[in-house]
């Protein structure tokens, strides 16, 4: 399993880069940042700082998304960014959520999704590109390498993640939701001809060491809130019943709106809805051994990756502890001599 970091960019951009560089040293293979323009700093400026103060991770955003940026203009950034410091990039891209939501726009289309898809991923490859009446192509682009990983909750965009993603993103850390939704895109990938297992599975919530049942809770609803965002979506369109687990469903019937100001952030105040029990089931809480055991867990249904988002009061401690402790344990072992 690999395991990545996922960071906001908050002032200053050297904060990030710092716990960047943290995250390296401890083990950490990918960081991820937020990819809101309004609520944070631009990400690709504060990549390509991570980027030149590193020299092993992966660097790219959780999530992008095809509305707010012109498609060819991201292919840009990844291939840019891949001749500079070496095919270090990665894209995740999803419909849009608080990107587009804060300017009073809506998620895009799937057909849009998919076709973002196409054109960021065949020109951040080095390749032409059929698009807008035209065949284009970086002319500056020589052996760029770029995988586009697709996150998605409903059963629509599922399908989708499995008929051209490189990767599938769940933005939760539920043993039995994300089985599910990992069957469902790999059914989708045989389907559509593909090899299920040439997918990368990322799995992903807020990560924190400690012993402090109530405090880890507190520092970590905020993911409950921003998950319940993408499941009022699919209710509304779907019903409650059916499409997605009922698990998933079942906590936001007491939901009462949502404050963007205070996106993705341990104070918002406007998650008193998420229970205890949701916190834990989405993200990865307590002791070393707890995440050992949970991490396993997930290993074992197909997650290949976890990202762990680190909106808290206890950044270094977790990175410290995940590098010296929770890694080794989920890494195979190698001996000198047999």
């Amino acid at each position: 399993m690999d395991f990545g970091v996922v960071l906001q960019t908050d002032p200053p951009a050297a904060r990030t880069v710092q716990l960047a560089k943290l995250a390296e040293a401890h083990g950490f293979s990918h960081v991820w940042t937020f990819d809101s323009h309004l609520l944070w700093q631009e990400p690709y400026v504060v990549h390509a700082a991570i980027l030149a103060e590193t020299r092993r991770v992966t660097v790219g955003p959780f999530v992008t998304n095809p509305a707010t940026r012109d498609w060819t203009v991201t292919a840009s950034v990844f291939a840019t960014l891949n001749e500079m410091y070496g095919n270090r990039t990665i894209c995740g891209i999803g419909r849009g959520d608080s990107a587009v939501r804060v300017l009073n726009g809506r998620p895009t289309t799937l057909r849009e999704l998919r076709e973002s898809i196409h054109v960021i991923r065949e020109l951040g490859n080095s390749r032409p590109v059929a698009h807008n009446g035209a065949t284009l192509q970086f002319p500056w682009s020589r052996g760029s390498s770029l995988e586009v990983w697709v996150a998605a909750y409903g059963p629509l965009a599922l399908q989708v993640a499995g008929e051209v993603g490189d990767g599938f993103i769940l933005q939760l850390a539920d043993v039995d939701i994300a089985s599910w939704m990992i069957a469902t895109v790999k059914d989708a990938a045989a389907a559509a001809g593909r090899d299920p297992e040439s997918l990368s599975f990322c799995v992903a919530g807020p990560m924190y060491i400690g012993d402090d049942e109530e405090h880890m809770r507190d520092q970590c609803r905020w993911f409950g809130g921003m998950v319940g965002n993408h499941v009022a979506d699919i209710v509304a369109k779907y019903g409650a019943d059916g499409a997605i687990p009922k698990e998933l469903a079942d906590y936001i019937a007491d939901r009462e709106g949502y404050d963007y100001n205070s996106h993705g952030r341990s104070d918002n105040d406007h998650v008193d809805f998420v229970p205890d029990a949701v916190v834990d089931r989405f993200c990865v809480l307590g002791t070393a051994d707890d995440h050992i055991a949970k991490l396993r867990a997930l290993q074992e249904i197909g997650v290949t990756q976890f990202a762990g988002y680190l909106q808290h009061d206890n950044k270094e401690e977790t990175l410290r502890v995940y590098g010296e402790t929770v890694i080794p344990a989920l890494t195979e072992s190698i001996t000198a001599k047999r």
